[in-house]
């Protein structure tokens, strides 16, 4: 049985971004801090506690975007991408946002990916 899946309207998606704005700041804040641990550890992080702890919180924030119906798509964290499941045009396709944008104003199709980002039509903005 496939899991249940929540389409946003371009509306639906961008009514959400104060808070997925803000999980998208906690995940990118808590990978940045593993990065400056793995800098100075030269890279030995293994069984570093603080780093478990920073891992543990990552995965929660993603399981919150997840509970709000969208996903986390930037696992190098660097542009905090994230993707509202949504049908434009009678094809699935996800709503495209990166955290340094105001608003959600792209979409691609499934199989595309982020590389084939084009704007959401206007007639769908309103």
């Amino acid at each position: 049985m496939q899991p249940y899946i929540k389409y946003f309207t371009p509306a639906d998606a961008n009514k959400t971004l104060p808070l997925v704005r803000s999980i998208v700041r906690d995940i990118l804040r808590d990978a940045t801090m593993i990065k400056i641990i793995s800098d100075n550890l030269d890279g030995e992080i293994e069984n570093n506690n603080e780093v478990k702890i920073l891992l543990s919180n990552i995965e929660g924030f993603t399981k919150e975007l997840m509970e709000i119906g969208c996903y986390f798509k930037d696992w190098n964290f660097e542009v905090g991408l994230v993707d509202f499941p949504s049908i434009i045009n009678d094809e699935e396709v996800f709503l495209c946002w990166k955290s340094d944008e105001d608003s959600i104003n792209h979409y691609h199709s499934v199989r595309e990916g982020f590389i084939g980002r084009k704007p959401i039509p206007e007639e769908l903005l309103k």
